[in-house]
């Protein structure tokens, strides 16, 4: 071979090398080097992944493709909500994925509780140019448990402060009549064999208060039976001292069927849980009766219920806290994302 045909095939392996080089795509700025790709790199939220190509030599974006081919067997990260059907299983959910910054949020209006996994990490706002705002998240990884109201709290509720007939109340009575507590004897009498409970002090200040008295289930089951009403009007006058004027009004009285002034107990107690599944709640119960003409209606009305919800709530929020050993704000968190 002569030295022209040496020096040709000299320029021609060069020209294909050179070819070669030139047609294969660089990468400009990517998130792992090339030479070595085991090597790890940093790669910054503001940084694209960026790829010079031959066609033209021009620039094209691969990070989605990227994304896509890493993300193909599992996703990004964990996101969503999971509805639990009790608060052992909220407790359950949150030991299973909580963090350093999980948290707990009660909602009493809702009634809710929700743990926020992937909740903001406490502190003040700090920068960092290569992972963003430290200590952000995305607040999207959540469990929630709504508290449902039992079925003897509904039961109840549809009936407090609506009118019932005679035999509706019997009904009424007979089919909850497991609800009932008889009253202790400090309520009937003010007496005790020891000190009150607590609940037996308040059960009785409450009735001094509105002029209650405490009946027995039985009562309120006799009532429902033979309850009868005989009303009778008399005149009475008074006069003013200072002006000598008079005015008459009739005052209306109802009596038993021996003429004697109804006395009828106004309160009763009950014990039904607030939420399903959750403890029994012993609660007031007030019972009057309104008269029109032949007309008797008959009235049961909890007392104070919305006391007995929070109560509720409080304690499941606490047997929360202490078993996931989380922080609870009370109100409704950020919106995710």
């Amino acid at each position: 071979m002569t030295d022209i045909d040496t020096h040709a095939a000299n320029v021609a392996a060069t020209m294909r090398e050179t070819m070669e080089e030139i047609g294969q795509p660089t990468p400009l700025i990517a998130p792992v080097d090339w030479d070595d790709p085991k090597k790890e790199q940093k790669f910054s939220l503001r940084t694209p992944f960026l790829v010079s190509v031959p066609a033209g030599r021009k620039t094209e974006d691969h990070s989605d493709k990227l994304r896509a081919a890493l993300l193909r067997d599992k996703p990004e990260r964990r996101k969503g909500t999971a509805y639990l059907s009790t608060l052992d299983s909220l407790i359950g959910w949150t030991n299973r994925f909580k963090g350093d910054s999980s948290a707990l949020f009660a909602d009493p209006n809702t009634p809710s509780l929700t743990c926020i996994a992937n909740y903001h990490g406490a502190g003040a706002v700090a920068w960092d140019d290569t992972s963003g705002e430290k200590g952000a998240a995305f607040c999207d990884h959540r469990g929630r448990y709504d508290f449902p109201l039992s079925e003897e709290w509904q039961i109840w509720e549809a009936v407090s402060g609506k009118g019932m007939d005679k035999e509706e109340l019997g009904e009424f009575i007979e089919s909850n009549i497991l609800h009932f507590l008889e009253p202790t004897p400090y309520l009937i009498h003010a007496k005790s064999d020891g000190n009150p409970a607590p609940w037996e002090e308040r059960s009785r200040d409450l009735a001094e208060k509105i002029g209650g008295r405490f009946g027995q289930p039985h009562e309120l089951m006799n009532m429902s039976r033979e309850f009868t009403v005989h009303e009778t009007s008399n005149l009475k006058v008074t006069k003013n001292r200072d002006n000598g004027a008079s005015m008459i009004h009739f005052v209306n009285e109802h009596n038993d069927e021996e003429g004697r002034p109804l006395q009828i107990p106004n309160l009763f107690l009950i014990a039904i849980p607030v939420f399903d599944g959750g403890d029994l709640y012993r609660m007031t119960v007030r019972f009057f009766y309104r008269k029109s003409g032949s007309t008797v209606k008959f009235f049961v009305t909890l007392y104070n219920p919305d006391e007995a919800k929070r109560e509720a709530i409080e304690e499941a929020v606490a047997k929360a806290e202490n078993d996931t050993a989380l922080p609870v704000f009370y109100g409704t968190a950020e919106a995710a994302g």
